[in-house]
């Protein structure tokens, strides 16, 4: 019952961070036009929930001539970490077997 718990809860993590994914994207997009209104109350409420994220990695790339590739290595590790938390919740539900 316990494993079960565990598992569905790692579940809905990863499921939750292939919706955030899917933000991450949109604010990506928005990104290449640079007339828009940011001060919109959904732009600016999916600004604020993405820019502390990619301000992160930001700060590990930065921009080259213009090109602000820190995007790219900010799907990777939210990748990562889906995919982690996906085997996770596998291996709970009992299913050692799936990828071994």
């Amino acid at each position: 019952m316990a494993t079960e718990l565990v598992s569905t809860v790692l579940q809905v993590l990863a499921q939750t961070l292939q919706i955030y994914s899917l933000v991450l994207i949109v604010r990506v997009l928005l990104s290449w036009f640079p007339n828009l209104d940011w001060g919109n109350p959904v732009l600016s409420t999916v600004s604020s929930i993405t820019d502390p994220y990619l301000n992160a990695f930001r700060g590990l790339i930065p921009p080259l001539g213009g090109l602000d590739l820190s995007a790219i290595l900010a799907f990777i590790a939210l990748s990562l970490m889906q995919q982690l938390l996906m085997s996770a919740s596998f291996a709970f539900a009992g299913g050692f077997g799936v990828y071994g």
